[in-house]
């Protein structure tokens, strides 16, 4: 049982209310992870505009690759069951894949540099080395695909940490990063 109160959207503060209707209308559900985060509207309206934002950023496959490494990095086992089930039915990627990108990697050579540097990014928490950056810009991505993958790193940090810290109920299919793919 989650540590926090995970409200229903009846429950949840007002200012919160027309930001899960959103989610309801765009995903046909309301996960727990926002019904958490509207405990406070000024996180869930930051949290939304900065999710928002990032999903224009690079492409679904590779932020689901950076959400499933960060994911398994950081010991998260809802963010690991939630992306899970975004990367096989909305990114259409292999279990094989998803295995890959949970060990920070990718069979696709140009996404395993942004994925193999966003696990490097968590890992480090931030000090990475020219070399990681080098790297990753010989893999074609610029600057600003850079500040993207941190920025998609910091996004999943974000949802990681705060799962960890209420142990959110799980309401996807479950996957445990004990159980490394």
């Amino acid at each position: 049982m989650s540590r926090l109160a995970i409200p229903s959207r009846d429950d949840a503060p007002v200012a919160s209310q027309p930001i899960l209707d959103a989610v309801q209308a765009q995903l046909g559900v309301v996960p727990n992870l926002f019904r958490l985060i509207a405990q406070s509207p000024v996180a869930l309206q930051g949290f939304s505009a900065f999710s928002g934002a990032l999903q224009k950023t690079l492409d679904v496959k590779t932020r689901e690759r950076i959400a499933l490494a960060v994911a398994q990095v950081n010991g998260c086992d809802y963010c690991l069951s939630a992306h899970s089930y975004l990367a096989t039915n909305l990114a259409k990627l292999s279990a094989e894949e998803i295995a890959l990108n949970r060990k920070g990697g990718s069979a696709d050579q140009k996404a395993d540099a942004a994925v193999g540097f966003a696990a490097k990014v968590t890992k480090a928490r931030g000090h990475v080395s020219e070399a990681d950056v080098a790297e990753v810009r010989l893999a074609g991505f610029t600057d600003g695909q850079i500040v993207e993958i941190v920025a998609l790193v910091a996004e999943n940090c974000f949802t990681n940490f705060l799962n960890e810290v209420a142990k959110t109920d799980i309401d996807f299919p479950v996957v445990l990063a004990a159980e490394a793919a």
